[in-house]
């Protein structure tokens, strides 16, 4: 995949932190707080791979080539960071 093996771990802990979120999702236990929970975890994501790999664009970059693990992953994490907002606020505005 291009990550080194720290790295690695952190994607494969993050896809789990993904995939338990989309669980909680689909259950009963789902409230309209965390969206901004969803949010902000996908934001954190997205700052941790510039805290491990540095605040550039070569954070993107593994050996001298663009990652593209690493600019799908990270632009879908942004996806789903402002589609929680809209959801929250969405959600919000259909409950009044």
């Amino acid at each position: 995949m291009g990550f080194s093996q720290l790295l690695g771990v952190l994607f494969i802990l993050n896809g789990l932190g993904f995939f338990g979120g989309t669980i909680l999702y689909l259950t009963n236990y789902w409230r309209r707080e965390l969206y901004l929970v969803a949010t902000g975890y996908a934001v954190a994501t997205i700052i941790g791979l510039f805290a491990f790999q540095g605040f550039s664009i070569e954070a993107f970059y593994m050996n001298g080539s663009l990652n593209p693990m690493a600019v799908v992953s990270k632009a879908a994490e942004a996806v789903i960071a402002f589609g929680a907002v809209y959801l929250y606020t969405d959600t919000g505005m259909s409950n009044n």
